[in-house]
This record gives C-alpha cells, structure tokens and sequence, in this order.
C-alpha cells in the first residue's frame, strides 16, 4: 500500500502528498527555524545566565518538544487531514480544538508578514554606498538627538540605525490611537511579501517541495558565512564568551526554566496546526526521526545564530568601548537596529546587509507558507464539498486566504502600525500557543488514549513508541506545559513598545481579543458538539469524546492504513 489513508464516501480526487520525504522534513524545518531563531533566541539567552540558559533548553527540547512534534506527525499522517478533521475525528467534542490552531495561524501569519516587508525595505537599502543608517546626515535624521558614537548614557540620544527605523523605515507616530497615513513603500513591499507566499504556494506541494530545497538550505550558507567573517573580527571572541559563558546561579530561578521552555516551543512551532496539516500530506515513513531531525536541527540553529549575532556584538561593544551587556536589544530591535549599525562598520558592508537581509526574507517565507497553509488544509478539508468547482482549485483557493490577509495587514505599514505589531505579537500566541498545545496533549493522550495512539505509531513506524514517549505523553509534557500556562497568567504584565510607551486600556483589551479569537473555538466546539447529539447531557457527553477514528489491532507490515469512519 502506498500509506494513505482510507476514507469512507471520500472525493474521488488523491490528496497531494510530497513527492519525497527531505521535501517534507525542509518544509517543517523551514517552518519551525525562522527570523526568531536570528534575534529571539540569542537575547532570551544571554538575558537567562548564557551557557546556562542551554541546560533547561535541551531538557525543555526532550521533554516537550520533541514529543509533542511527534504527536502532530503521528496524528497528521495516521488521519490524512488537517488540524480541524483530525481533532473532529479523535475526539469529537474537541473538535473546536481544531479551528482555533487555524486561527492562530492566520493571525500570526497577518503580523508576522510585516516583518517580511521590513525585511525587503533593508534589502533594497542596502545597495546604498553608504549603507543609509550609517550617519546622521540624512533628511530623516533628527540631528541634534542623532549620535554615531557613546549614545548609551544618554537617554535623548539614538543612533542612526534607530533613527532609519523609526522616521525613514516607519515614519513612526506618538502612540496606538495616531496610526497616521499607509506607508506605501512598505505596503508595496507587504504585497510582494504576500505574493511570494502565494507563488510558493498555489502550484501545490510538488512546486512547494522544490521550493523548500532554496528557502530552507540557503539561510544556513549564509550564517555560515556570517560566522566566519565574524570571528575574525576584534573583540569577537568576548561577545562569544559573553553569549556561552553559564552564570550558574540562574539554575536556581524559577525563570529561565520557564522561558526555556516556552521559547522551544514556540521556535518548533508546536500548537499551530503547521505539522499536523504538513504530516497530512505525507506518505508513510518513520516519522520518529523526522520529529528528531526538526526539532534538534531548530535548537542547533538558534544556537549557531547565537554565535553569529554576538560575536558581531563583541566587535560593535570594542569599537563604542562599551560592555556587551549594553549593545544587546531585545526583539526584533536585534536584527533591525542593533545587526545593522553593526553592518556599517564590516567591510564590504553592502555585501553584508545584502546576505544578511536575504537571509531574513527567506527564513521569513520559510515560516510563513506553512502558516497560509493550515488556513488552506483547513478550507479544503471542512468546507471543500460546498465550495463551487472553481474555488477548489489551489491556485483560486491561496488567493481566497491571501488577498484578506494582505488587506488586513496594511494596518500594519501606517505610521502607527508598529504598535499594533507589538500588540498582537504580545498577545496572540503566548497564551493562546500554550493552551492549545496543553489541551492538545490532554485530548490525544487522556481522552483518545495512549492505547489507540500506541496502536497509530505502530501502524507508522512498524513498532510501538519507545517508553520515553510514553512517560512525556502521559506525565511530563502536559505538567511542563500546564505550569508554564498557569505561570504565564500569574506573571502577566501589561505591554510595552520600547521603555516608555504604555498602551492604553483599550489597545490591552483589544490585545485579549487577539488571544480569545483562538481559544473561544474550543468551547464553541464542545457546546455545538452537545447541541447536535441526542439523549441527556451525560449521554451527549459519553457519545461526544467517542473517537469516530476506527483503531484494529496493528497490522503486521508497517506502512498499512488506519481506517476512516465516515466524515
């Protein structure tokens, strides 16, 4: 058999699948490394005791992530649909479970583009000698605040990297309630941004797949390369130090064990529905070893991204005579403030912004595709039949999902959209992410049950899963991630752009519907799911958590299918 699955009164029409098994393995590895391997990582680091931080992280990467990837390959893979039919099918009272990884998707998807625009404006800049944050001479510069030497120890002044991204690349206004006029250079660049998605797209998975070999293997030359001209340079070796050396005190903070763990989950991409609707185009095969390959080649790169920025850092702190501590930005502020006057002082700079920005775009549509994509296996597989022929097609159908995202995403290239950026960055996926990754464990482990998804693996790999994988399923990932929510609501803090600018209560609470635009799918799902079943409340109960997918006994040759009731 060829490993798909069988369904009952199923299209007559084959689902896609890829056409060979590195496509798939480089498509979530593309997904699961992006920008924020660049700038997210390397921070959160060293702001957590350096090597130390590395300790919890390779736990957090065993205990919790790896397991939970490998639970969204089985499930994908063993069902053949995407994130909405095969929580329907496993547990049809959660089928809301389903939609609100989609939504997330979306969302992010829609804000993390504008990071993709900023990306292309710094590309095409760059091709300026001099590079055109390299002074203040400029006619965005606001001179008397504008300094190219010791600007730490004075609150009113910027560089002009800063400078280049608040008044040239943004043109940024007072606060969230002045979002000002579109920036149309940006919204042309948005566009662009949306339409390599879309090209990466619309052909189907055999397009998609040759894609992957560029957008997923490229970025890797380029840190290469990066590193090597980087640990050349004077004073690179002390950010390195400063990047690895273990401040072995930190262990003892509660802190950096829960950022560890939930800054792996979200650079795996865990809680999305990306892997569930990616393994549900693939053929069968021993998916433990992709679930391997993703999540420890995504940590190794965040680390080997972390080498790069600060030994460029330990470079910039000896040239401005300042510690290290001192240069270092959190968020993207990394790699669009701090990486580029960095730049400025390499030689060749052009040529370095040019690689370095190349690299940001496409490890950017390297996560972002997969995003769209969910969107797409989610239309296709619950409202596919409704639609007329014509929007089945893949071409038709990645335009329905991308056309509404780019007009939702110009808000984010007015004068004040940045704070709207910040704002759904702070609260779209943290808890929302977490919840659905919780819930996830829960449902397919607790309520399908560790037998029938033992029985799953088997029939994928050709034998049962190791006890390690049991023992995370059933104990240690859903405590890991049921503290790391439970700790996420008591430290919750209000957001902030930059150190000073407060959002106001209206923006916050706009912020939580960001956050409920996901998670509310879940009970909506369970109280639909009532509504529809007869008998009493405890009998549509017992009913609903019945899993309408058929589980035998194993079969005794690997690769055969798991029967479908009808959908």
């Amino acid at each position: 058999m060829d490993g798909t699955a069988k369904v009952e009164n199923a299209p007559s029409q084959r689902r896609e699948v890829w056409a060979r098994r590195a496509e798939f393995v480089l498509a979530n590895l593309g997904y699961a490394v992006g920008s924020g391997n660049v700038w997210r990582f390397p921070y959160i680091c060293y702001r957590n005791g350096g090597g130390a931080f590395l300790i919890p992280y390779v736990m957090a990467l065993f205990l919790c992530a790896v397991p939970m990837v490998f639970l969204e390959f089985v499930l994908g893979q063993s069902t053949q649909r995407g994130t909405t039919q095969a929580f329907a099918l496993i547990c049809p009272l959660m089928k809301g479970l389903g939609f609100a990884p989609v939504i997330m998707s979306y969302l992010t998807c829609i804000y993390f583009s504008t990071t993709v625009s900023w990306t292309l404006f710094y590309l095409l800049s760059s091709f300026s000698n001099p590079l055109p944050w390299t002074y203040c001479n400029a006619t965005w510069n606001v001179a008397e605040n504008c300094s190219i030497s010791d600007y730490s120890n004075a609150t009113h002044l910027s560089s002009p990297s800063q400078q280049f991204f608040d008044y040239r690349l943004l043109g940024i206004s007072e606060g969230i309630d002045m979002m000002g006029s579109i920036r149309w250079e940006l919204a042309g660049l948005l566009l662009l941004a949306w339409l390599t998605v879309y090209l990466c797209l619309f052909k189907g998975l055999h397009f998609t797949g040759k894609v992957v070999y560029f957008t997923s293997l490229f970025p890797y030359v380029v840190l290469l390369s990066l590193l090597i001209n980087n640990v050349r340079l004077p004073g690179a070796t002390d950010g390195i130090l400063f990047f690895l050396t273990p401040q072995w005190h930190r262990l003892q903070e509660v802190q950096i064990w829960l950022d560890a763990a939930c800054l792996i989950l979200y650079s795996t991409g865990v809680g999305f529905g990306v892997m569930v609707s990616m393994a549900s185009y693939n053929k069968f095969s021993d998916i433990l070893r992709d679930s391997l390959i993703v999540s420890v080649a995504n940590a190794a790169t965040s680390i080997f991204a972390g080498l790069v920025i600060f030994s460029a850092i330990g470079y910039l702190a000896q040239l401005r005579k300042l510690p290290v501590k001192d240069i270092a930005a959190a968020g993207p502020g990394l790699a669009f403030i701090v990486y580029p006057e960095i730049l400025t002082l390499m030689p060749v700079a052009q040529l370095w912004a040019v690689l370095f920005f190349l690299m940001l775009f496409l490890l950017g549509t390297g996560s972002q595709f997969p995003l769209v994509e969910v969107a797409v296996t989610c239309v296709k597989d619950s409202f596919g039949a409704m639609l007329p022929p014509s929007a089945r097609r893949k071409e038709v159908l990645v335009a329905l999902i991308c056309v509404p995202g780019f007009l939702i995403n110009l808000l984010h290239v007015t004068q004040g959209g940045v704070y709207l950026f910040y704002l759904m960055d702070h609260f779209t996926v943290s808890l929302s992410v977490l919840t659905v990754a919780f819930t996830e464990a829960v449902v397919v482990i607790w309520i399908f049950g560790i037998r029938r998804f033992s029985v799953l693996v088997q029939r994928i790999t050709g034998g049962p899963p190791p006890l390690f994988f049991k023992a995370c399923w059933l104990v240690i990932t859903p405590v890991l991630l049921f503290v790391i929510l439970i700790s996420r609501f008591v430290q919750y803090s209000p957001p902030r752009y930059g150190k000073s600018y407060e959002y106001p209560v209206w923006a916050q609470v706009l912020g939580w519907m960001f956050t409920l635009a996901s998670m509310v799918w879940i009970p909506l799902g369970a109280l639909h799911e009532l509504y529809l079943r007869k008998g009493t409340l405890i009998q549509r109960l017992r009913a609903s958590v019945v899993p309408e997918l058929s589980v035998t006994d194993p079969p005794k040759q690997q690769g055969e299918c798991v029967p479908l009731s009808s959908i």
